[in-house]
């Protein structure tokens, strides 16, 4: 009896992790489109490691009942193509408020089957277990934690030990990230003052930026796409993503109807059984900002002759109720299909395949996808 008892409940443990990994699945592409074979994975297998880097030259500030150190401890993971025989493009890829390194693992193995490196830290005091709790406005700091890991890169790319040795492509590095990882993205890329010069490429995904106005992009004029959706019940998108074009000069917005905030990130795809996964980002982020929400921590940011707003942020998580929202994993396709397409028509080898890719953006991909539009820099 025991054991009937025993084996029952292996089966029931086994139907349910099956039902997690293969239930409620989308319906996939049309197999003979486009954005299909955009979906595919490239020809190279994927490998990962992590490792922990520290920057001593820069401290952690002081959090709660964490006491701040002298140096900034980044727990972070690098997914890599096998057998490259070349050097390789550089994303490095920033993780949202309350989550970790791993919430782009979707889009990092993607892109490195197609032969880029992608590596993506936990934040000192942003990640999802960070000492004190998680603190908003270390995002300041973030992108000098971006500028830290590219030297660490180029810095193995001249050693003989490495096995990045002569494998990264110094003139094709690119930033991406999530909400908060957005922002810091954007930072990196734009910043008047301390925008990092090696990044020739950026993508912000339903990050802020209400708080840059035109002049904060002014001094670099490198390609940037944001993503982001009319939905979104954290990030607004009328004060933030419809800016981009007007403000940024080699933009391109991606409008994704019906998507969610939560669902961007690799993790979203388990609440695919929600009508709307915000139903519980909303919830784990308005805790995690409730300590900070009466801070002012715009001048950090840096001054209004940089371009820096110092105008309120549109209240998060008030939509009640919550609208119906597209499949996660779906949202996850598309926003591969947009960012993907995106980095190489800026570092694809070949110039065909750098148009083949500038193609499907601007003229195929909204037509076989109906959740997706996209609009170009105002001139």
């Amino acid at each position: 009896m025991i054991k009937k008892i025993l084996l029952l409940i292996v089966v029931l443990i086994v139907a349910a992790a099956l039902y997690l990994r293969f239930g409620n699945l989308p319906t996939p592409l049309p197999a003979d489109s486009q954005s299909s074979a955009w979906l595919e994975k490239g020809a190279y297998g994927v490998g990962y490691f992590d490792v922990e880097l520290v920057d001593t030259t820069r401290p952690s500030q002081a959090n709660g009942d964490f006491k701040g150190s002298d140096e900034r401890r980044l727990k972070t993971r690098i997914w890599y193509p096998e057998d490259l025989a070349g050097p390789a493009p550089l994303l490095i890829y920033s993780h949202g408020f309350m989550s970790m390194r791993t919430g782009g693992s979707y889009l990092a193995e993607h892109f490195a089957s197609h032969g880029y490196i992608v590596a993506a830290m936990d934040y000192p005091l942003t990640h999802m277990r960070a000492p004190g709790g998680p603190l908003v406005k270390d995002v300041v700091n973030q992108p000098g934690d971006i500028s830290f890991l590219i030297d660490q890169f180029l810095t193995w790319d001249n050693d003989s030990s490495s096995q990045f040795f002569e494998k990264i492509d110094e003139k094709h590095i690119g930033v991406m990230g999530l909400s908060l990882g957005g922002m810091t993205s954007t930072l990196a890329a734009f910043h008047p003052e301390n925008a990092d010069l090696r990044i020739a490429a950026a993508v912000s995904i339903a990050g802020p930026v209400f708080v840059f106005g035109p002049g904060f992009y002014e001094s670099r004029d490198i390609p940037f796409m944001m993503v982001a959706s009319p939905i979104d019940a954290m990030i607004d998108y009328d004060t933030n993503a419809a800016t981009v074009p007007k403000y940024v000069k080699r933009s391109l917005l991606v409008t994704m109807q019906d998507a969610s905030h939560t669902a961007f990130a690799t993790p979203g795809s388990y609440f695919r059984w929600l009508d709307n996964a915000d139903m519980v980002g909303c919830s784990m982020v308005t805790r995690g900002l409730a300590k900070s929400q009466d801070e002012d921590w715009t001048d950090e940011l840096g001054t209004a002759e940089q371009g820096i707003l110092n105008v309120p942020q549109t209240d998060l998580c008030t939509m009640d109720p919550l609208p119906k929202a597209m499949n996660p994993i779906r949202q996850q396709w598309l926003t591969t299909l947009a960012v993907f397409p995106f980095f190489e028509a800026q570092f694809a080898l070949s110039e065909l395949r750098r148009q083949d890719a500038r193609d499907y953006l601007m003229k195929t991909m909204a037509s076989e996808i109906p959740e997706l539009s996209v609009q170009r820099a105002v001139k």
